[in-house]
């Protein structure tokens, strides 16, 4: 029973951050539309789920996923580990590391899949397009994309190159590919990178970028730990408007 002093806590926080919320939409249904609100009762009981889904999510965060993120970097970046399956002689270089970025591409992948907020909008991009975007198409491109991305943010800690180069050069190559990426697509695409960075990958790519941060030498977790979640937005959009190019090319190809 330790955790219900912090589960009290934690509603009473996510009460005073939900409050507001509610204040602007009561206040704007009773003071600017004037109508009474539909099925108050339910509206009211499904609030409550809200808080009461959202702080056993950030408890769950607190007990689970963040220890699990640190956890597996500092398993994976520990020196008996690191020279039981280094690849190299001498100091440790980076393709000793393979391993991290194995589990941050397999992290991408699975986190992306399970993201609510990308089935939702797979499932709606589903519907307007009549079923010319495949729900299961966009979603592992999404996912692709992410373990790239996530695999590549790893890389760039342990090397410690300036996150900026990687960013710079993703958006290049984004801006390049919406003039020729058919225009259906890039608006979607842009989407996709952001929902992939929602409630199941974040806690656990920013428990992966602290942690790994935390146990390579000489890197800050400050400056090296963050930025690992721009990689999961950025390279999604990229991985679904390459989808969306090799799709239009077969279809001209089968022609």
């Amino acid at each position: 029973m330790q955790w219900v002093p912090e589960f009290l806590q934690l509603f009473w926080s996510t009460l005073f951050d939900v409050v507001p919320i509610a204040g602007i939409i009561f206040g704007f249904q009773f003071l600017v539309i004037r109508k009474p609100v539909k099925n108050l009762k339910k509206v009211l009981i499904g609030m409550f789920y809200v808080l009461l889904g959202i702080t056993l999510f950030l408890l769950g965060l607190e007990q689970a996923l963040f220890p699990m993120g640190r956890m597996m970097a500092e398993q994976l970046t520990n020196p008996d580990f690191l020279n039981s399956v280094r690849l190299t002689t001498g100091a440790l270089q980076w393709q000793d590391y393979y391993w991290v970025y194995i589990f941050a591409f397999a992290i991408g992948i699975s986190t992306a899949l399970a993201e609510p907020s990308l089935i939702a909008v797979a499932i709606k991009a589903n519907e307007v397009s009549a079923g010319a975007i495949g729900v299961w198409g966009l979603r592992l491109a999404v996912a692709l994309g992410s373990a790239v991305g996530i695999s590549l943010g790893t890389y760039r800690i342990v090397t410690g190159v300036p996150i900026h180069y990687f960013i710079i050069a993703g958006y290049v190559i984004v801006i390049i590919q919406t003039f020729y990426a058919p225009k259906a697509i890039v608006p979607l695409a842009f989407d996709s990178g952001g929902v992939t960075t929602s409630t199941v990958t974040v806690p656990l790519v920013a428990a992966l970028g602290l942690g790994l941060a935390e146990t390579v030498p000489d890197r800050s977790a400050l400056i090296d730990g963050f930025g690992l979640i721009s990689f999961a937005c950025l390279f999604p959009i990229i991985s679904v408007m390459g989808y969306a190019q090799l799709s239009e090319w077969q279809v001209k190809k089968s022609k």
